[in-house]
C-alpha cells in the first residue's frame, strides 16, 4: 500500500502539469500580426494582464491594464458580449487570463500568441 502513494502523488502532479499546459477549448489564438491590423476594432476589448510596472513600462494601445492577479474580481468591468484579446509578456499569463474569463462565462475570448515578445 505505501507504495501505491507516491505512484498516486507522481500521477495527480503529472495531470496536473499537464492541464496547466494544455489550451483552453473555445478559445481562440492569434498573432501580434493579425491584432495590429484589428486595432481600431471598436467590437473588442483589448486586455493586457501583465502586471502595473510593466505595462507602465511598455504598453501598446488601446490595450488597457487589468492585471492577472485582479482579473477575477474585475470582471465586471468587461462586456461579455464583445470579444477579450488578451495579451501579456509571452503568452503564459494570458491564457491563464483565458481561463478565468473561461470559467466566468466568457465566450468571445483570444489569446494573442508571443504576447508583448513578439511585438516587432
Amino acid at each position: 500500500m505505501e507504495a501505491i502513494l507516491p505512484w498516486g502523488i507522481g500521477l495527480f502532479l503529472g495531470w496536473l502539469v499537464i492541464k496547466k499546459l494544455l489550451p483552453v477549448k473555445g478559445v481562440q489564438h492569434t498573432t501580434v500580426q493579425e491584432v495590429q491590423t484589428r486595432l481600431k476594432d471598436k467590437n473588442v476589448q483589448w486586455i493586457d494582464v501583465r502586471t502595473p510596472g510593466e505595462f507602465r513600462a511598455y504598453h501598446k494601445k488601446p490595450f488597457k491594464n487589468l492585471p492577472l492577479s485582479d482579473l477575477s474580481k474585475r470582471t465586471a468591468e468587461l462586456d461579455r458580449d464583445k470579444e477579450v484579446v488578451l495579451i501579456c509578456q509571452s503568452g503564459m499569463r494570458s491564457m491563464n487570463a483565458a481561463k478565468v474569463l473561461k470559467k466566468q462565462g466568457f465566450e468571445k475570448i483570444t489569446n494573442v500568441k508571443g504576447g508583448m515578445s513578439a511585438w516587432g
